[in-house]
């Protein structure tokens, strides 16, 4: 009866979370599953229900983290057209947006440097990146463009985001708070489409 109480009160939800903010904040490798435990207020077995070891709690995070994100690009291609901005805007406008109303999240999926972990993530990197690639390629015209710049733009639209995220995430500000910086932005990057 007691291990069913604590396998309800600590959810797999509550484990990712408190998991993700100490991955980012203390790094991977000092962060143990007794530290995550400890830090929720529970003991380290607790943890054991739901996942077998920090690897799997990790690469649980990243693929949670990019389905999020795929979720939320999804959303754009599927809604109405906004006034005075072109698919692909929005959709870089949505990614500006995710990463910096979620830090820790994107940190994980996109700035974490230790070589253990690349792995986990550079896998999902290459699935947003492509599934990114794709939704920009339905909306270039390769007669107008080129085969060259057609296949290079995604990469570089890509490369331009995280660039703008990776600056502005180190001081903490919220999306609205840079919205007319991150506007120009992807404007500027979308010019060579008009």
């Amino acid at each position: 009866m007691a291990r069913r109480a604590v396998e309800q009160e600590l959810s797999r939800e509550r484990i990712l979370e408190a998991a993700r903010h100490l991955f980012v904040t203390k790094g991977y490798r000092a962060i143990s599953m007794r530290s995550i435990g400890q830090h929720l207020g529970y003991s380290h077995g607790s943890l054991y229900y739901h996942f077998k070891e920090k690897a799997e709690l990790f690469y649980a995070i990243v693929v949670e983290d990019f389905n999020n994100l795929a979720v939320q690009l999804n959303k754009v291609i599927k809604a109405s057209p906004v006034q005075d901005l072109t698919k692909v805007e929005q959709l870089m406008i949505e990614f500006i947006r995710f990463g910096l109303d979620h830090p820790y999240q994107y940190e994980i999926m996109f700035m974490i440097r230790d070589e253990e972990l690349l792995s986990y993530c550079r896998t999902e990197q290459g699935r947003c990146l492509e599934m990114f690639a794709s939704i920009v390629r339905r909306y270039m015209n390769e007669d107008t463009h080129g085969p060259d710049f057609c296949r290079n733009l995604p990469l570089t639209l890509f490369l331009a985001m995280h660039g703008f995220i990776s600056y502005y995430i180190q001081d903490r500000v919220t999306f609205e708070e840079v919205k007319p910086a991150a506007m120009t932005h992807v404007k500027i990057c979308c010019e060579g489409l008009r």
